[in-house]
């Protein structure tokens, strides 16, 4: 049993711990043999006396950092130096003793355990501890070794100890009832307002929705939850009317969307809430019946007639008056104006479908008392056909008929055309002029295709008789009412070939046939040319040596307008023309015929109303002016008339110098001197002494 030995570790004595012995039965005693130690330690930690065999530990020995070593003895003879028996191993184990006390792992602890949870390896020793209450706790642990005997080593460590948070608290909101404001104004989509429940919990246990429970505004408004600060955010969905109802009361629920069974025992988790919203009223502008209106009217209305009319009125309460108008940019032409009260559209000018189906105009309504609130609105108004257009040739027809022509032969087909649109479409026949008697040279054949064959009637054509033929041909649809033209076809005798063909149909032709030449016809055309020329020149000359002065006569209702380079006679000449005619207007009551203008028949002779006496000048003079106005023949430029009559019961007399001779006495101008140097000349003249007058 000498391959096992037992050591205790942490040997405090001063001598070196003793292990055991090894020895051979070869060995005698004489000291011939020599013991050898090898393996772990050996040499370092365990020494072998060579002699005697004893081993002994070197070192004080720590069983934790190593708890076995294996060694290998030999016995060797000193002289030879050969083994005496073969190498054994054996094994040296290290008894242990409580010299460590116990150690946790690390220093500290972190551990979470769910809020309410049950018994676990740390258990909570009250029950339902809530996170919401205290979240953390920090907790010092003992451990002992020797089952916490006497004389055992201990150690401790700390353990920070988080409840973690379940859902265990219903959302709540901190007040039952709340208050929102919104104008009647505000588009769908709009935020109202907001509100929030409060949630203790943390996380996804905290999340909530928000919906509309009941209420009188479900279908109106809306409510969405805003998932960043767990708020319920209430939209106008639908548009607001401050007059059909100014107040709505919702029901609004808040309740988690995460639920734990295990706590579904404490009550229905979500709350409830009263939202109140007042609509404001805000000034609207008019409201149309109807968006937009249609108007069809015939094209034959009379001017001024009501074709059609559009509604408005104010949303408001204030219910204000509303007037109506017409955008002019709409309607440059002016054709439509509308009654301002009532809303009657009516037309200012005649309509024409043919030049314009359509009438695009935009007619605004505005309040009265606010003309900032107003609202545009177009009307299409949509002209009807009437037949209101006679049927025409579609184009000008060069139609000609050769010499040779047989009876019977199609010289032309014509088509026609109508500006108007019947609804079942055109229908055109064609006749001879009922006035006209038969025509022996063409025949006119409906097609009845809305077209027409000209046909000659007779055997051969000459160019030398009769050149050019007009065939009338009466056109007429079959709308209500019929309208119906007459066209005239030009057609030309030519020269053709024996197939048909055109050969010629020019004026030149037959003069050539005539015997004239192309210099002789020239000829006679410059001649024509300058004999024209002439005619016009004399009948201008003749015109202006004929043309009459403006005033010829003092008989005239003006007075004549005289230059003259003699000096005049002064107050007393009278004789310069006749002023009689102002101091006595019966006098001139007789019409007399204008001069300054050529007369024409066509106009009757002007009879004046006679004046009456004491006739007041101004009256007169605007009478004479009124006359002259609407008088057809008178001359487009002004003419210049004179009156001097002096009216009757003046005030201040005469104001003439005419009379001064007549006077009893002179007239006394001595007080011009005192009126200073400016009126020094003056006062010379008139200032003198009596031989100075004489």
């Amino acid at each position: 049993m000498w391959n096992q030995f037992f050591l205790l570790e942490e040997y405090t004595g001063e001598d070196t711990q003793y292990v055991g012995k090894l020895h051979t039965d070869q060995d005698k005693g004489d000291g011939n043999l020599k013991y050898i130690l090898t393996g772990d330690g050996a040499g370092s930690l365990f020494v072998i006396d060579e002699k005697t065999g004893d081993i002994h530990a070197a070192k004080k020995l720590d069983r934790e950092e190593k708890s076995l070593y294996i060694l290998r003895a030999k016995a060797i003879d000193r002289k030879t130096g050969r083994q005496v028996e073969p190498e054994s191993e054996f094994i040296i184990k290290i008894h242990d003793i409580n010299d460590n006390e116990p150690k946790f792992t690390r220093d500290l602890y972190t551990a979470t355990v769910p809020e309410m949870s049950g018994v676990g390896i740390i258990k909570t020793a009250l029950p339902d501890m809530s996170r919401e209450n205290r979240e953390q706790y920090q907790v010092v642990i003992q451990a002992k070794d020797m089952g916490g005997q006497m004389g055992g080593l201990s150690g401790t460590t700390t353990v920070n100890i988080t409840l973690t948070d379940v859902n265990n608290n219903p959302p709540r909101f901190p007040q039952s009832t709340y208050h929102f404001n919104s104008p009647e104004s505000v588009p769908p989509g709009t935020h109202v307002g907001r509100i929030k429940a409060s949630d203790p919990d943390m996380g996804t246990n905290a999340e909530m929705a928000y919906s509309i429970a009941e209420g009188d505004g479900a279908d109106t408004f809306e409510v969405v939850t805003d998932k960043d600060t767990q708020e319920g955010i209430i939209t106008v969905k639908k548009n607001l009317d401050f007059e059909k109802k100014m107040l709505y009361t919702l029901r609004v629920d808040a309740s988690n969307t995460h639920l734990d069974p295990r706590f579904l025992h404490l009550g229905p988790f979500k709350d409830t809430a009263v939202v109140k919203i007042s609509v404001e009223d805000i000034d609207e502008p008019p409201v149309f019946s109807k968006n937009p209106y249609l108007i069809e009217v015939d094209e034959d209305v009379k001017e001024g007639s009501i074709i059609g009319q559009v509604t408005a009125y104010d949303p408001d309460a204030m219910n204000n008056l509303i007037k109506y108008s017409v955008d002019r940019h709409t309607d440059m032409d002016r054709t439509f104006s509308i009654h301002s009260e009532n809303g009657s559209i009516f037309t200012l000018k005649a309509l024409d479908r043919e030049s314009s189906p359509w009438h695009n105009i935009t007619v605004t309504a505005t309040e009265i008392n606010n003309p900032k609130q107003s609202t545009p609105i177009p009307v299409f108004i949509r002209i009807l056909d009437i037949n209101d257009h006679a049927p025409e040739f579609a184009m000008y027809y060069d139609t000609f008929v050769c010499e040779n022509a047989k009876p019977g032969q199609l010289i032309q087909t014509i088509s026609v055309m109508d500006k108007d649109d019947p609804p079942r479409g055109h229908k055109f026949f064609f006749e001879p002029v009922p006035e006209l008697p038969l025509n022996p040279n063409f025949t006119i054949v409906d097609n009845k295709d809305n077209t027409a064959g000209i046909m000659t009637r007779k055997d051969g054509y000459s160019r030398n008789k009769m050149s050019i033929y007009l065939l009338p041909i009466l056109i007429f649809d079959n709308d209500y009412p019929i309208q119906s033209s007459t066209g005239t076809l030009t057609i030309r005798v030519c020269a053709c070939d024996r197939h048909g063909h055109l050969q010629s149909c020019s004026a030149e032709a037959l003069v050539l046939s005539a015997g004239l030449s192309t210099g002789a016809l020239v000829a006679i055309l410059l001649c024509v040319l300058i004999l024209l020329v002439l005619v016009m020149l004399f009948a201008a000359l003749k015109r202006q040596r004929k043309k009459e002065p403006l005033i010829i006569s003092k008989d005239d209702v003006r007075d004549n307008i005289v230059t003259y380079n003699d000096e005049g006679g002064g107050e007393e000449d009278t004789q310069a023309f006749d002023i009689g005619t102002l101091r006595n207007p019966e006098a001139r009551e007789d019409a007399k015929v204008r001069r300054d203008v050529m007369p024409e028949t066509i106009f009757q002779i002007r009879r004046t109303v006679p004046l009456w006496e004491n006739i007041d000048v101004q009256d007169f003079i605007h009478r004479r002016l009124k006359e002259n106005d609407s008088d057809p023949s008178a001359p487009p430029y002004d003419s210049l008339a004179t009156y001097a009559y002096e009216g009757n019961d003046s005030i201040a007399n005469s104001l003439s110098s005419l009379e001064s001779l007549t006077a009893d006495c002179n007239q006394d101008y001595d007080y011009l001197s005192d009126w200073g140097p400016r009126f020094k000349k003056l006062a010379d003249m008139y200032g003198g002494d009596d031989s100075d007058r004489d």
